[in-house]
């Protein structure tokens, strides 16, 4: 049986880690599907507008960052009760592969975000080098 490298291990514990912090805080959650030729994620972001949400790969890291602009000229006086905050979530999902940076695409619809990110594949084949 063969076992990965010490740094495979310590990125499972590291996402392990993340993942735990990200639910203790209320953060994002969200499923991460290998449809063979790409990696397809999908959190839910209810409350929030497709403008509030910024997408980021790179380096084998998926970035989400959701957060509602300040509202302006709201007198808070106005409230009897105000319970719904103004608040930011931020998640990184570290991927067990390359993907296709420029082929990424995103898309978000009834407060679920989709992200599918192709994979990125290496040729198996050898290719000759001419020796000048």
């Amino acid at each position: 049986m063969s076992r990965g490298s010490p740094f495979d291990e310590l990125e499972r514990l590291l996402d392990k880690m993340n993942d735990a912090r990200e639910r203790a805080g209320g953060g994002l959650a969200v499923d991460v599907r290998d449809d063979d030729e790409q990696f397809v994620v999908v959190t839910d972001l209810p409350g929030f507008e497709k403008d509030d949400i910024d997408v980021e790969v790179r380096d084998r890291t998926l970035r989400i960052d959701a957060r509602h602009d300040e509202e302006f000229g709201v007198d808070e006086s106005d409230y009897v009760r105000q319970e719904r905050s103004k608040r930011s979530l931020s998640r990184s999902v570290s991927l067990p592969e390359d993907v296709d940076d420029d082929g990424a695409a995103a898309s978000f619809e009834n407060g679920v975000l989709t992200v599918e990110l192709p994979k990125l594949h290496t040729s198996e084949e050898s290719t000759s080098v001419d020796i000048e």
